[in-house]
């Protein structure tokens, strides 16, 4: 006799029993795994992007903490501080790839720091009318048609244009060009001032061991103004030890201590410095003139290098002297765009 152990009702009671797969739960979580988290997600993902967005926020803040050791590294950065706002869309495109809310957060720091410093420098300042209109420009010692430069300078309506690095076979060709529009001028070594104004007093001005600065008094149409035109000297980059200025920082100490001297009340300070005003190198000028470009200009005139403009290393400072409009011209045969400024006596 065989015996069933059990009751007859267990196997309906298996029958009817829901069925569990193997690893899951009767709550259907399955095994080995962890329960929905809500949105904590998106905000554990994108810190390293975070990190970027607040140490780009950080450097634009505290530039004038970075060592200028290096390879000139502070003065570097400061040459092409607005070009950090570049990584605002950048750091934001990652965070939204990675659907990372900590990181969008975060870019929000970097984006309000740059519209702080520089919202102001987009917008448009220019406006009309002037007594005075001034044009720099490096024309460079390679320019293929110096005559070709020449016209086109003529042409902008500038009263006084400042021109640097002319070189001994070119400055007879600006002179002959511009004697029409501009008959009064003066040539320094590689710089030069034309003037639709009479010149008086010209003479060089000692910032380096070569001659590249000079000084004028034009007799404009409301009153003398002291003109220097300048080329301070040129940053070199060395293999090892990075980015060279102290002989460009020792011009602008000089070049700023002849200002500091001048007795006319109203001074204007042109040329190429090699340098963006945002550089600590060219405190001691910033700190007793105003640049027109960041006065009245519209955005952030760059004007190096021509074909594809990231810095502007050339400058119009102004004392005494109200500028109205600021802008760069179209490019000539140089890796310099001119830059021009319309000034109120």
């Amino acid at each position: 006799m065989t015996v069933l152990l059990g009751h007859a009702g267990d196997d309906a009671a298996s029958r009817s029993a829901p069925a569990v797969r193997e690893g899951t739960h009767r709550n259907g979580i399955r095994s080995g795994t962890r329960p929905p988290t809500g949105g904590t997600g998106r905000w554990r993902r994108g810190r390293l992007i975070a990190v970027a967005a607040v140490l780009t926020a950080w450097l634009m803040l505290a530039h004038a903490w970075v060592p200028n050791t290096f390879g000139h590294l502070g003065s570097l950065l400061e040459t092409f501080l607005p070009w950090l706002g570049a990584s605002v869309p950048v750091l934001l495109a990652l965070a939204l790839v990675r659907r990372s809310a900590t990181a969008a957060v975060a870019v929000l720091l970097p984006a309000i720091v740059w519209c702080s410093m520089f919202g102001g420098t987009v917008v448009d300042k220019r406006s009309d009318g002037g007594d005075v209109t001034v044009l720099t420009h490096n024309v460079g010692a390679e320019n293929p048609d110096p005559e070709g430069s020449a016209r086109e300078l003529a042409a902008s309506g500038a009263g006084l244009i400042a021109l640097e690095e002319l070189t001994a076979k070119a400055a007879p060709v600006y002179e002959r060009v511009l004697a029409g529009s501009h008959p009064y001028h003066t040539v320094q070594d590689t710089v030069g001032l034309w003037s639709r104004y009479p010149l008086h007093d010209a003479a060089p001005v000692a910032v380096m061991r070569w001659n590249r600065a000079l000084r004028a008094t034009v007799a404009a149409p409301k009153g003398p103004i002291a003109v220097y035109a300048a080329h301070l000297a040129s940053v070199r980059a060395h293999l090892g030890t990075g980015f060279t200025t102290s002989e460009r920082d020792k011009s602008v100490g000089r070049l700023a201590d002849a200002v500091r001297a001048e007795p006319l009340p109203r001074v204007l300070v042109v040329g190429d410095f090699n340098g963006a005003t945002d550089d600590r190198a060219l405190r001691p000028l910033t700190a007793q003139l105003r640049s027109a470009q960041e006065a009245a200009g519209d955005g952030f005139g760059f004007s190096w290098p021509a074909a594809f403009p990231v810095a502007r290393i050339d400058q119009i400072l102004t004392k005494g002297i109200a500028a109205l409009s600021s802008w760069t011209l179209p490019r000539t045969g140089s890796d310099h765009l001119p830059v021009a400024a319309s000034l109120r006596l």
